[in-house]
């Protein structure tokens, strides 16, 4: 899996290390709707023993990609945190599968975010998911 496996117009997301290191790497790509596409590449270190992609490596995936859309929907940036996040698998990821969420901020109020959104494999949507998230201004 190399460099030329990220789509054009993906980079490094550059997330602040800790836990997300462990995860991705992460690649932020051009904006949607004023969100912009997370990306994910499959690699060893995501597989479980079904030879898939964990299903924790896809739900911290939709965290990941929800809270991110929340952290940039303001300047300053909101910080936000999770209060609820909700995934449906429809299908499974393998090793070398690019992954991109597309996420919608469906409510931005005073504390709290709704979001949404969908994880994608190519053409086919491999799970849902949504969020609340709680930030202070």
């Amino acid at each position: 899996m190399s460099a030329d496996a990220i789509p054009a117009g993906f980079e490094p997301a550059d997330f602040t290390p800790g836990f997300l290191d462990h995860g991705g790497p992460y690649y932020l790509g051009s904006q949607v709707d004023g969100v912009r596409a997370v990306g994910l590449l499959i690699r060893p270190h995501h597989i479980n023993y079904q030879q898939a992609a964990h299903g924790g490596v896809i739900s911290t995936f939709a965290d990941v990609a929800l809270s991110h859309a929340v952290y940039d929907a303001e300047r300053p940036r909101l910080a936000p945190s999770t209060v609820t996040l909700t995934v449906n698998y429809l299908s499974g990821a393998r090793l070398g599968d690019w992954l991109e969420a597309r996420v919608r901020v469906d409510r931005l109020g005073g504390r709290t975010a709704y979001t949404s959104g969908g994880v994608w494999r190519g053409d086919e949507q491999i799970a849902t998911m949504s969020g609340v998230f709680a930030f202070r201004r």
